[in-house]
C-alpha cells in the first residue's frame, strides 16, 4: 500500500463519520481514528502470522436517517428534511425491476424505509424516524449523496 493510497483511505474516514477504522493486510496493520478535531493515523509494519487471513474491519453502522427542520427558505421552513446518516450512492428501490420505497405525496410512519444508500459494497436500508407526508425527493437516484446531505423533505402535519 502506498502512501497515495493511505492518504486516500483517510479522507474517505474522515468524510464518512467513521470514528475508527483498522485495516489489517499481509504486512501493514492501519488504524485511522477520527475525533471532533482531529484525525488520527497509526501504521504499523509487521511480519504476518502463517494462517492469518488478511482481514479489514470498518464500523460503518447505518443509523436511521436524522430529521431537522429547514432553515433554507421560508416556504420549506414547515418541513422536515431526512438526511444521509452516511456517504454512498443513493437509491431509491431495492432492485431495478422493483418500485419506489416512498413517493411524492406518499404518507409514511416512523421506521418505513425511505431509500437505500449504498456505502462500500453494502446496501443500507435508510429509515424514517418521523410520520407525514413526503412533499419533494431532493436527490436523484442513483447518486452520490454526502453525510448529512438532505434526502426528502416531508410534512410532518
Amino acid at each position: 500500500m502506498d502512501i497515495k493510497e493511505i492518504q486516500n483511505l483517510i479522507k474517505f474516514v474522515a468524510k464518512s463519520g467513521a470514528s475508527e477504522v483498522k485495516l489489517e493486510m499481509e504486512d501493514v496493520k492501519i488504524t485511522i481514528k477520527t475525533g471532533a478535531s482531529k484525525t488520527e493515523t497509526t501504521i504499523v509494519q509487521a511480519n504476518p502470522i502463517m494462517g492469518e487471513m488478511p482481514q479489514m474491519q470498518a464500523p460503518i453502522a447505518a443509523p436511521a436517517a436524522v430529521a431537522t427542520p429547514t432553515s433554507d427558505e421560508d416556504e420549506n421552513s414547515k418541513y422536515i428534511t431526512v438526511n444521509s446518516p452516511i456517504i454512498g450512492t443513493f437509491y431509491r428501490k431495492s432492485a431495478p425491476d422493483k418500485p419506489n420505497f416512498v413517493e411524492v405525496g406518499q404518507s409514511i410512519n416512523i421506521g418505513d424505509t425511505v431509500c437505500v444508500i449504498e456505502a462500500m459494497k453494502l446496501f443500507n436500508e435508510i429509515e424514517s424516524e418521523i410520520s407525514g407526508t413526503i412533499v419533494k425527493v431532493l436527490v436523484d437516484d442513483s447518486s452520490p449523496v454526502e453525510f448529512d446531505q438532505p434526502l426528502f423533505l416531508v410534512d410532518p402535519s
